[in-house]
């Protein structure tokens, strides 16, 4: 089942002889419980695209759907709300809050939606992250692994529908991002959600469901590559 479509997605920066077209009329289709990976070289257009996907910023015409909900119809504080309970975001940069915990990094989101904890939830998720003994460490305190799976569960923390990932294991060395990868896959299977990753790297693409190469601000030729 379709969760995520995208129709004639462009995004230009700048104006006339300084203007940049950093997506060119993408359109693509994710299903419910897909780890779809996004490949590309730099400049491609990828992260532009996955902050569109999210929200984050504008389209300059297109249209993203989430649920068959569109997007970029809905009014600023609509579209935050909507982003905040239907999409997690995990960075190659952890972006955790210093003075905080590991535990109340994560709850974050559900602070921000002004929605009660749900306690159970959240005890599992530090379980699954392997955090128990670590939820009253600062991030100062813990190894990038150990911030990385923090970030994961503040993405899981408002149980959202996708998962957006970029370059998340960019800051670590290859068996931790073995373990990053490996986890995110397991999360999103065991709460029915669907995960799209950017990388550069092959090897963790090779795990997807799905490879998407974008080159140039489009769609490669077929949109799949074969690894």
């Amino acid at each position: 089942m379709e969760i995520l479509r995208v129709e004639n997605l462009t995004k230009k920066y700048g104006k006339k002889d300084n203007e940049v077209t950093a997506l060119n009329n993408v359109s693509l289709s994710i299903n419910k419980g897909e780890f779809a990976a996004i490949v590309g070289p730099s400049g491609s257009g990828k992260s532009t695209l996955l902050h569109l996907l999210g929200g984050v910023d504008h389209p300059s015409s297109g249209k993203v759907y989430i649920d068959n909900i569109d997007m970029y119809a809905l009014k600023e504080k609509e579209l935050s709300i909507l982003r905040r309970r239907k999409v997690g975001f995990v960075f190659q940069s952890y972006n955790l809050i210093p003075v905080l915990t590991a535990e109340e990094n994560m709850l974050m989101p559900i602070l921000l939606d002004h929605a009660k904890e749900d306690k159970n939830y959240i005890r599992e998720l530090l379980k699954l992250l392997g955090l128990e003994d670590r939820k009253n460490h600062l991030p100062s305190e813990l190894s990038g692994g150990q911030q990385q799976r923090v970030s994961i569960g503040r993405a899981l923390a408002n149980k959202p529908s996708i998962i957006l990932a970029d370059e998340p294991t960019g800051n670590l060395d290859s068996k931790n991002s073995r373990e990053i990868i490996e986890l995110l896959k397991y999360s999103v299977k065991k709460y029915n959600q669907t995960l799209i990753l950017i990388t550069h790297d092959l090897n963790i693409a090779k795990m997807a469901d799905r490879v998407i190469s974008i080159i140039d601000g489009q769609i490669g030729e077929n949109g799949v590559m074969d690894l």
